[in-house]
This record gives C-alpha cells, structure tokens and sequence, in this order.
C-alpha cells in the first residue's frame, strides 16, 4: 500500500493551485448533469430519440456516477490521489468530446456512461484530498472551496444551459467542459504532491464484490426511477429492489470477510462518521429535491423556460457565496454539531416556507425562502463534513469520502423518486376534487385555480360546454400540480428537521487545536526523518 500523502503545516501555492483545479473537475462533473437535464428535448429532437428512450440520456450518466463513488477509495490507493484525478479528468473531457460529437442514441449513450463512471470519481476525490493535502487548520477553508463548488454547480446549472441551448447548438452543453477538462489534466500533475502508484493492488482485485457492487447500486438506480410511475409495488419496482437489497447483503459479508476489500466499511464502527453520513443523506434529500422541485414549479405551473428558471435559482447560489465565509470563520472554533444543528433547522424553515407558497408564486415569493435555505445549506455540508472525515487516520480518509459522498447521492436519488411519487399519486385526487368542488359552484374552488367566480356562476353566451372544460381544464392542471409541489416541499422539511434532530447523537469533532496542529506539524519532519534512516515496510 503506498504511504500517505504528507500534509504540509504550511501548504505551497502549488498545492492551493492544484486543489482548485481538483474543483474545476467536480465543478464540470455536476454541472454537467444540469445543464443536459434543461436540454433534453433538444437533444431528442435532433437525434431523434423516443420519448420512453430519452430519460436515459441521464439515467444512465446517474447509474455510472453512483457506482464510481464508492469505488474512489480503491483507487486512490491503486493510482495515487494525483494520477487518479488526471486519469478521471481525462476520460470525463474526453467521453465529453465524444457526446458533442455523437450522431446516434446510442453512440450518446455509451459516452454518457463513460461521462457518468469518470466524473463520479471527481466528487470525492476533492474531498479526500481536504483532509490529504492540508492540516487540520485549513481544512475549514478547504471544506469551503468545495463546497461551495459541490452546491453552486446545481444551482448555476439551469441558467447555464438555458443560455447555451438559446444561443448555440446541443453539442456546446458538452463542448464547454472541453477547455478546462484540458486544463485541469495537463497542469495538475505539476501541483499535486507526487506518489508512487501501486498497480499491484489491482491484483487483489475482487471482481465479484465488484459486481456485487455494480448490480446493487444499478438495479436501486433504476427501481427509483420506476417507483413513482409504476408504483412502488409494482412487480418491476420490488424486484429491481429486492435484487439491490440481495446483492448489498451478498456485498456486506464479503467485504467483512475480505482480506484486500474492495471498500473499507470500518469507519462505520466510528459514530462520528455514521451519524455525518446519515446527515449527508438527509442534505442529499433536501438539496437535490430543491434543485429538483423549483423547475418543476417553474416550468409547469408558471411557465417560464430554462434560461428564466436559471435566473431565479441564481438566488439560492447567491445566498451559499455569501453564506461561505461565515460558515469557514466559524467552523473550527464552534462545535460542528451545533453548526449542523443550526444549519438543518435554517434548511428546514427554508423549505417549510415554499409549502406555503400560492400557484402564482414567482420571484418576490420565492426569494426569501431561497435565501433561508442557501445559507441554511452551507452549514448542513461543511460541518458534517468535518463531523465524518476530520477525526479519521489518513488511510481511511478515501474509503469514507466516497461512501459519505455516496450517501449524498443515494439520498438525492430517493428523494427524487418521492418527490414523483407524490406528484404522479396525488396530482389526480387534487384534480378531481377541484372538478367537484367546481361542479357544485364553489367560488373559493374557482378563485384557486385563477378562474373568475362570475364566470363559473354565469358562462358567457355562445361557450358550449366543451369550450369552458377545454378552457378550465388546464387551470386546473396547474392548480393541482402547485398543491401537490407544496406537499413535496412539505416532506422535504420534515427530512431537514430530522436531520436536526439525530445531530445531537453525533460525537464531537476534533477543533484544530494548538497541541493538534503542533503535533501535525512535526508529522513531515518526522517522515523525513524515518525516509533518511531506511525505507518504509509494508
């Protein structure tokens, strides 16, 4: 296994330069995702793609993605944290090119996963590399930088691609990753600390956990994506559920058992770690169920195109850069739990807000509750952040950064997949009683749905029948849906507020103490020390 990267007490511009760049990568990888969300039916219009086909332009990019995650630690350890960011920008700037470039669905599809596998491992190799490159007194910083690139990416996405797909072609969404993916791949090598890969690893391979691994997370992928139109008891939901279940369990007890596993589950045993994945999950439910939510609103029920969506999410992004520097002033000095504990509640109030928001809901009525819940997110990723990782020996760091960085997206996923649940189960109720109430005359019913009482009392001469339903029915389309997305934004709180509530059984994080970072600072000194008197063992 090859040595730990040595922290510097005082890291070179170097290495700040080559972190940032790190971030560049994870930057590109997230937004990727958005920018290709808000372009679909362009992409399906020039290639002629189905409508059934067309989800999986993403869905495959989010099987590959969240299968990499898990795997960052295994690789980390096989090619270094340098050579693997390099290899994984590479491909991802590469498999890029080739999406601009396809001229069929499949030919897309096939990038997209390479896309998908290769920016996956961009996450949390950024991450990892907080806690490898820096000592416990700039890990705050650092935790900032990231974060503040892992929320805003997300965030700025809608805007951006509405921008590209209104000025430039489709292959333009892909084209844009091109010069910093060349950047990032040519420069860091020279920034990075440099290591010694050990290929030999990859001979202790274990290729049936691997797919273990793979199935697991793909068929939980997929029976997410079927649960809300399918149902969730569907034959097609339980079984894609089942199978993930069967094949975790296989996975878990061969990993237990393994003598070279290929993921380390043993910072679970740490309570610390637990309880900052099981908030990271909670985030991952809220964040990207908010990023998930808002288009939806805007689109359907407000009506506003890509590019004006964007433009109001901006406010959100807004709210996290200012929010950053407070958060990193803080961090290190109060305790982490009291500054998740804050941050959950600030989100949950901030999502508890748009519940209560009116079909005719815009900006104005918007801006607040973004604002509480940008700078509510702030808090919620870069505490916790400290609460899982900062306590954990170095040899542990990559393992634990990708599963708590997995954690994040497996709770994104599911709260996707509830959030379209509640809206494909519960719009048509909300419709019919809207016809009912309709029907026997309730002005307060017509007055919901934009529709003028005198009309629906009195309906003008020469209108038959069919007109006034033609005329009501999309009103109440969009009246339903509002409901039903006040009644996600509602679950989502709850989510928030749970997360608040489990934040106090989490131990408490290492402070970067003066004894802490005097002892960290000798740590270099006494490697080089040990590298004059003979070489490592093992």
């Amino acid at each position: 296994m090859s040595a730990p990267v040595a922290r510097e007490d005082r890291p070179s511009i170097a290495t700040w330069l080559g972190f940032i760049l790190m971030c560049v990568g994870m930057f590109m990888a997230i937004l990727d995702i958005q920018v290709v969300a808000t372009s679909l039916p362009t992409i399906q219009e020039a290639l002629g793609i189905t409508p059934d086909a067309m989800s999986w332009i993403q869905t495959a990019y989010l099987i590959a993605e969240i299968i990499a995650i898990p795997l960052t630690g295994l690789l980390t350890r096989v090619f270094t944290l340098r050579w693997l960011f390099v290899g994984a920008v590479s491909v991802f700037t590469a498999a890029s090119l080739g999406c601009a470039l396809s001229g069929s669905f499949h030919m897309l599809l096939a990038f997209r996963v390479l896309q998908g596998f290769f920016g996956g491992l961009l996450i949390p190799v950024v991450f990892s590399a907080v806690f490898l490159l820096f000592p416990a007194r700039l890990h705050a910083v650092a935790t900032t930088i990231g974060g503040v690139v892992a929320v805003l990416a997300p965030t700025i996405g809608p805007v951006v691609g509405g921008f590209i797909t209104n000025t430039w072609s489709w292959p333009w969404l892909f084209l844009i990753n091109i010069a910093p993916g060349i950047l990032a791949a040519t420069v860091t090598p020279a920034l990075l600390p440099d290591e010694r890969p050990q290929l030999g690893e990859l001979d202790k391979l274990d290729l049936l956990a691997l797919l273990l691994l793979a199935v697991s997370l793909a068929s939980l992928e997929l029976g997410l994506k079927e649960a809300p139109k399918g149902g969730w008891l569907s034959s097609n939901c339980i079984a894609l559920l089942v199978l993930s279940a069967s094949c975790l369990t296989l996975l878990i007890q061969r990993l237990l058992a393994a003598a070279h596993p290929i993921l380390r589950l043993g910072s679970f045993q740490r309570r610390s770690f637990t309880l900052g994945c099981i908030s990271s999950f909670c985030l991952g439910i809220g964040l990207f169920g908010s990023v998930y939510l808002m288009p939806v609103f805007l689109a359907f029920v407000r009506g506003h195109d890509a590019f004006e969506i964007g433009k109001i999410m901006l406010v959100t992004g807004v709210a996290q850069l200012i929010a950053a520097p407070v958060v990193t002033a803080l961090d290190g000095k109060v305790d982490a739990r009291l500054l998740t504990a804050f941050g959950f509640l600030l989100f949950s109030a901030g999502l508890a807000a748009s519940a209560f928001q009116p079909g005719t809901a815009d900006y104005d009525e918007m801006f607040w509750p973004q604002v509480v819940r940008g700078v509510g997110i702030m808090f919620c990723l870069l505490p916790p952040t400290r609460i899982a990782l900062g306590d954990l020996p170095q040899a542990e760091v990559a393992d634990a950064s990708g599963l708590f960085n997995l954690m994040r997206n497996l709770g994104g996923a599911i709260g996707i997949a509830l959030i379209d649940t509640i809206i494909y189960g519960r719009v048509t109720l909300h419709a019919q009683a809207f016809r009912d109430r309709l029907m026997a005359g309730d002005s307060a019913a017509a007055k919901a749905i934009g529709l003028a009482p005198e009309l629906l009392r009195n309906r003008p001469r020469g209108v038959s029948e069919e007109q006034a339903i033609a005329y009501v029915r999309p009103l109440v389309e969009k009246a339903s849906l509002a409901l039903c997305v006040n009644e996600a934004w509602a679950l989502l709180a709850a989510v928030a507020l749970l997360g608040f509530v489990l934040i106090p059984f989490a131990g408490k994080a290492a402070n970067a103490s003066p004894r802490a970072m005097a002892l960290e600072a000798a740590q270099p000194a006494l490697r080089r020390r040990l590298d004059q008197l003979g070489p490592r063992s093992g």
